[in-house]
């Protein structure tokens, strides 16, 4: 299958999953997550009409960005875990960083970002208990933010997170909820608006739309297997 055609089925399956939860289709943004893809299925998914892009790895998305420096009206989200040292390029060159997950990495950024005159938009990655993954746990949620709200270059949009993998999306449904009632709750706690949920990828994004989900991140559902 081309690009063009797993888009088109994409597009269908998020069209539904709107649908049935009783929401507009352009309340989800369809994030392509493009890691390790090169530049020319990246061009296919924009002449598609995507327009989001998310890369795990700074030093290979800041390379694709500036390959891709004619294309100024992609958007670029930094979808991996954040290491401090690479903070100073995330800062630069993204739009948007989905995990944040500790108050070193919130200090970084407001140090960086402040240096050159920017609000840098992020997400809260939350980890709902495995080791091997990045984020802040569902118990430090309320003090991470309440310590981010303090920065003046640091602005969380929303909550983000990678659940458990089950073979059955329905299994995954749970933790997507769990995430929309830790966002609600500092919504209403802190009066404060968070638009964002970033939370689905090619597996489950039916279910997280059903649940919530502003942002999908789609890879191998769009651009094939990785090889």
């Amino acid at each position: 299958m081309t690009i063009k055609e797993r888009f088109q089925q994409i597009e269908e399956k998020i069209q539904k999953a709107c649908e049935r939860s009783g929401r507009k289709r352009e309340d989800v943004i369809l994030l392509a997550a493009s890691k390790t893809q090169p530049i020319e299925k990246i061009i296919q998914a924009y002449q598609c009409g995507i327009r989001f892009f998310g890369e795990n790895r700074v030093q290979e998305g800041i390379e694709k960005i500036e390959k891709l420096k004619d294309y100024p009206d992609i958007h670029w989200h930094l979808i991996g875990g954040l290491q401090t040292n690479k903070v100073k390029y995330a800062v630069k060159y993204f739009e948007m960083i989905h995990s944040v997950d500790r108050k070193e990495l919130v200090d970084e950024i407001e140090k960086r970002a402040s240096k050159v005159g920017k609000i840098q938009e992020g997400l809260i990655e939350v980890n709902f208990g495995e080791e091997s993954k990045f984020g802040v746990k569902e118990e430090n949620l309320k003090d991470l933010f309440e310590y981010i709200l303090l920065k003046q270059h640091v602005k969380i949009l929303g909550l983000m997170a990678i659940p458990p993998y089950f073979e059955n999306p329905e299994d995954v449904r749970p933790y997507f909820r769990r995430l929309r009632l830790l966002k609600e709750n500092l919504e209403k706690e802190f009066k404060v608006n968070l638009p964002h949920l970033s939370m689905g990828m090619s597996h489950d994004f039916e279910v997280a739309i059903e649940e919530g989900a502003t942002i999908v991140r789609i890879g191998t559902a769009l651009f094939g297997e990785r090889k």
